[in-house]
């Protein structure tokens, strides 16, 4: 094989990955049709927490006992008030976030960009008007790339297991939170289908200081269970069911929203908590930055990130488990 093969051999995406649907023949498309991909819903939500160091503690403080004292019995006028032991303290207590670096290159061959359908490349894109145009087949893979990174970190961020580093590196990365709450409230469905009664012994599973403010909760549960939750509202002849039968409104349970989370399908799992009380912590901001080897004809996309997961307050959460 020539040097100049080799090459263009070591790209990892070769114009042959696309040939057979990228080209432009006679009569085709001038764009590609952009395939779907799970939405992530949770990390918009959730609590982001800057870093500018790889670790920072969070404080906690509360009280966790009565506070109150009888003045009369405890400390009577006159005297030097209450005792030490019927003083009150505050409990203080510290979330550890570290994190780690993750990182995703694309490697573009200059003829991949030169003769693909959507024409344009790095440097083409320019403004008409205040409209963005020209970008072509990288732009189109710089949005593809930002898509499919937001969906990997919420995978990261429900299903990361220190356990698993040996078969797969990247889950093995950290413990996510579905693996933190293993020291939360749980309620156990058994193999159960969805239902409002479920889910309202899910709400009545969470400790009461917790579920003062039930609009700020939410039910996370898979899309699927959240679509045959959706069908039980509609069943009922009232407006609320009417609704559901025209529209995709939010649905409730025990006061607060049930939301799918394409993430979660197939799991039977899902998390009741208040979206504050999921920390995702960002001490490099997720960057794309581009390169090119002009040696090898090619351009580099790298986008890196270092972020961590934590949860505030386990006892603020109920995991549901045998969901279906």
């Amino acid at each position: 094989m020539s040097g100049n093969k080799a090459l263009l051999a070591k790209a990892d995406m070769a114009l042959a990955d696309i040939s057979s649907a990228g080209l432009l023949n006679p009569e085709q498309a001038d764009t590609f049709i952009r395939k779907l991909l799970v939405q992530p819903v949770m990390l918009s939500q959730v609590r982001r927490v800057v870093m500018n160091a790889p670790s920072r503690k969070v404080n906690k403080i509360s009280f966790a006992s009565r506070i109150m004292r009888s003045a009369s019995a405890d400390a009577p006028s006159g005297t030097s008030g209450l005792a030490v032991g019927n003083r009150a303290k505050p409990t203080t207590e510290q979330i550890q976030l570290n994190t780690k670096e993750v990182i995703a290159t694309v490697y573009l061959p200059y003829d991949v960009i030169e003769d693909n359908i959507e024409r344009g490349g790095i440097g083409a894109r320019t403004d008409v008007g205040g409209v963005a145009v020209g970008g072509g087949i990288v732009d189109t893979i710089m949005a593809l790339i930002a898509e499919r990174a937001a969906v990997d970190l919420e995978e990261l961020a429900l299903f990361g297991d220190t356990a698993v580093v040996g078969t797969d590196s990247y889950l093995g990365l950290l413990d996510g939170w579905l693996k933190k709450l293993s020291g939360a409230q749980v309620l156990d469905a058994g193999s159960a289908p969805i239902s409002r009664r479920i889910l309202t012994d899910g709400m009545k599973q969470m400790l009461s200081q917790y579920r003062r403010n039930r609009a700020g909760l939410a039910h996370f549960v898979s899309t699927e269970a959240e679509i045959d939750y959706r069908e039980t509202i509609a069943q009922r002849e009232t407006v609320v069911g009417d609704s559901q039968t025209q529209q995709t409104s939010t649905v409730y349970a025990a006061g607060s929203p049930v939301v799918g989370v394409g993430q979660l399908a197939g799991t039977n799992k899902g998390i009741l908590t208040n979206p504050l009380n999921l920390l995702f912590g960002i001490q490099r901001q997720i960057s794309i930055e581009t390169d090119k080897d002009i040696e090898k004809r090619v351009y580099i996309i790298v986008l890196t990130a270092r972020i961590d997961f934590q949860i505030e307050e386990t006892l603020a959460a109920v995991k549901y488990l045998n969901m279906i």
